[in-house]
């Protein structure tokens, strides 16, 4: 059932007035629910309350004990940042946000959307039926009726819960400990309605809902002209389902993200969500320099709002520190018999699969995906396969899903004037790291040297064309990272900081799916 109601939610809100009286009885339970009919509140009794809640069992006492055990070195940035964490640790023991409540304009729109019924023959004929004494008891075909179900409900409802708790936005470089203290607190909240996911996974489920919905709204009549956001719907779908969120890598490099951000979260924070999210910019620096950067800055007020502000800028990468190597997985292409070497790798990882080599076609979202060279849970590719063509996010956790390891050969020297191939390997790094996938590299230069400055010979001319599109004229495009590639090389540093960490024998114990079965 649960996995019904988000959908049941939006379509309400949506189709309520123009849809056949089972689909209205549907919608009116789903319309109780957010309400607040106590007939419907899930049972969250196994739960503690905050009283119950132990500084002792809680973040910081597991941070403590991985600082006495050598494991992690004390930072007292992290620890101010887990204070924080620890607090919301307490307030998220017992806490949730069902009954969704919606804010008083979506309430008003709902109002709005039944008022229409009253000019319908529909409303005329309900009125009959309920005359005739053949209404049926679950049947809401009025806005009158509707309200008499309404304040049935509010009577039965619960006294008006607390606020939700603060959330926590936590900033600073690469390797700083950033995604270690997110994933320490979510392991540690006794919340059963808790999501942590990857910031671009999360993009694209947003983006996917949106479509569907899109595709879910009746057929526009010829000659009338019909407005609808979905964004807020989204919002409300998703706060059915979660009341906590954590977001690892919160960035934004996309202006179709940018530009809907705001009324998303304004949306969840609005339905009781809380979120904790990482992320290497301030949020201030948020989209810096990004196109249309004006419509985008009122969320950045939005989340300081809701979230406490954690910085970690101690300029330590704890990834390049006491880490243990595991064999050599980063080859140039230089170096005498790198090519072998990478060859042999394969060869001796496929040997282990119950698989012969062979090519793999990925079916995504109705697109083929040939990758060339895979065995079993091994691909083998090249940069031009997984970075020249036009893949992205949904792709590469696909790619993620079906390979624990993924050879790749071929990787060019990296300049700012291939901003695209840039910011595919970024995702596909990101993706990989969050996903444990192992990782074999060879290139054209040492992982320090992989990225240099300087445009390449043909992207002047393609921005300028771009430029004319945009009907860009004035020099202020020159500060536009869509030119500059300034958000690439920012978010490269991480990259090189992730690729460090994923020859490490830590990392590569953990990325081992077959051992990970085996010991489940």
């Amino acid at each position: 059932m649960a996995a019904h109601t988000p959908l049941s939610i939006t379509r309400c809100l949506l189709s309520y007035s123009r849809s056949s009286n089972v689909y209205k009885r549907r919608c009116s339970a789903v319309l109780s629910l957010v309400r607040g009919c106590s007939t419907l509140h899930p049972q969250h009794d196994s739960l503690p309350s905050i009283s119950d809640c132990n500084i002792h069992n809680g973040p910081i006492a597991h941070y403590n004990k991985l600082v006495e055990s050598g494991l992690l070195r004390e930072d007292f940035q992290q620890k101010a940042a887990l204070w924080h964490l620890e607090q919301l640790h307490r307030g998220m023991a017992g806490y949730t946000n069902i009954p969704l409540t919606l804010p008083q304009p979506e309430v008003k729109i709902i109002n709005d959307e039944l008022t229409k019924i009253s000019e319908t023959k529909e409303r005329c004929t309900a009125k009959k039926l309920y005359k005739d004494g053949h209404r049926k008891s679950d049947e809401v075909t009025s806005k009158e009726e509707w309200e008499e179900e309404s304040q049935g409900c509010d009577a039965e409802k619960e006294p008006a819960k607390p606020p939700p708790p603060r959330g926590c936005y936590i900033h600073g470089g690469v390797g700083t400990g950033k995604t270690m203290l997110m994933d320490l607190f979510y392991s540690h909240v006794k919340n059963s309605r808790k999501k942590r996911v990857h910031f671009n996974s999360f993009m694209l489920d947003v983006h996917r809902r949106i479509h569907h919905l899109k595709q879910s709204l009746p057929k526009r009549r010829i000659g009338k002209m019909t407005m609808y956001d979905p964004i807020f719907p989204v919002a409300i779908e998703i706060a059915a389902e979660t009341c906590l969120l954590c977001l690892d890598e919160f960035q934004v490099v996309d202006i179709a993200d940018a530009m809907i951000l705001k009324q998303l979260f304004e949306g969840l924070f609005s339905c009781g969500v809380v979120l904790v999210t990482t992320s290497n910019r301030s949020p201030e620096e948020l989209y810096k320099n990004g196109l249309q950067r004006a419509a985008f800055v009122p969320f950045i007020g939005v989340l300081k709002e809701h979230c406490y502000n954690a910085s970690l800028d101690t300029g330590i990468d704890y990834r390049r520190r006491q880490m243990v190597p595991s064999g050599k997985f980063y080859y140039i292409s230089s170096e005498p018999d790198a090519e072998v070497a990478v060859n042999t790798m394969f060869d001796e990882l496929a040997s282990r699969q119950n698989d012969v080599t062979r090519p793999r076609v990925l079916n995504i979202h109705s697109r083929e995906i040939t990758l060339s060279r895979t065995c079993g849970t091994i691909a083998d590719c090249t940069f031009q396969e997984l970075c020249d063509r036009p893949l992205g996010a949904s792709d590469y956790l696909e790619i993620a899903r079906r390979f624990d390891t993924v050879i790749i050969r071929n990787v060019p020297r990296l300049k700012v004037g291939l901003k695209d191939q840039v910011r595919r390997l970024i995702t596909l790094i990101d993706i990989f790291y969050d996903q444990k996938v192992r990782v074999v590299v060879l290139a054209e230069a040492p992982l320090h040297l992989l990225f240099v400055g300087g445009p390449m010979s043909g992207e002047e001319e393609r921005d300028r064309q771009m430029l004319d599109e945009l009907g860009l004229i004035n020099e202020s495009w020159k500060r536009l990272t869509l030119f500059t590639a300034e958000e690439e090389v920012f978010a490269f540093q991480r990259t090189l900081s992730r690729l460090t960490e994923m020859q490490t024998e830590q990392y590569w114990l953990r990325g081992d799916r077959r051992r990970t079965l085996k010991h489940t």
